[in-house]
């Protein structure tokens, strides 16, 4: 009776330990493996090192080229409930940016996409981008502003650039000049892992 209720408490702490931990990535053709092959992208090696950690984390990439905080905020809905993820990565406004959109609905967008993310359990990482300065320097500003305010506001994990360090060199970007390549994968890859490494 012992042994049996020995074996039933590891196999409990062996359950708890690998308990699926599934990550829902909502995002654009930056997280979309925009131009290059997806097992070379930045969310696949993201899924490789969390499955270092523990083979039971699972990423849902729902990312689609061309999406915007409008889109997002209309797939989020029935993606948080087939899936049920404990965690919510959101890495839009660049295609609200580059579109000259308004900034205030791209915030509310984003605001409506934080609260049901943690109505629905999941724990929220807010992933930001930089437009071109040709913008203008009040835009550009605004733009910016927008996803370190609700980093503060929400008390979320902020990466403030997903292209830090990528964008401004020729050689790691695809002729659009917006996408990056492949070789500048494993560059965007450390700078996500940089903010959510002690979060999972």
């Amino acid at each position: 009776m012992i042994k049996l209720l020995l074996i039933i408490t590891l196999l409990c702490i062996n359950c708890t330990l690998y308990a699926e931990q599934k990550i829902l990535l909502l995002g654009d053709s930056l997280s979309a493996a925009y131009g290059i092959p997806k097992e070379q992208s930045w969310v696949n090696l993201l899924r490789n090192k969390l499955k270092q950690i523990d083979p039971e984390f699972e990423i849902i990439n729902a990312s689609i080229t061309g999406s915007t905080t409008a889109n997002g905020l209309k797939q989020l809905p029935e993606l948080l409930k087939s899936h049920q993820p404990d965690w919510v990565l959101l890495e839009l406004g660049g295609n609200d940016g580059l579109r000259g959109l308004s900034l205030k609905s791209m915030k509310i967008n984003l605001e409506k996409m934080i609260k049901l993310s943690k109505n629905a359990g999941a724990k929220v990482i807010l992933i930001g981008i930089k437009i071109p300065p040709n913008y203008g320097p009040v835009y550009t500003r605004m733009f910016d502003k927008v996803y370190s305010q609700l980093s503060k506001q929400y008390d979320l994990p902020l990466v403030p650039f997903l292209l830090k360090d990528v964008a401004i060199k020729p050689e790691l970007m695809l002729p659009d000049r917006l996408h990056p390549n492949e070789k500048a994968q494993p560059i965007i890859f450390n700078t996500v892992w940089q903010t959510i490494k002690s979060n999972f």
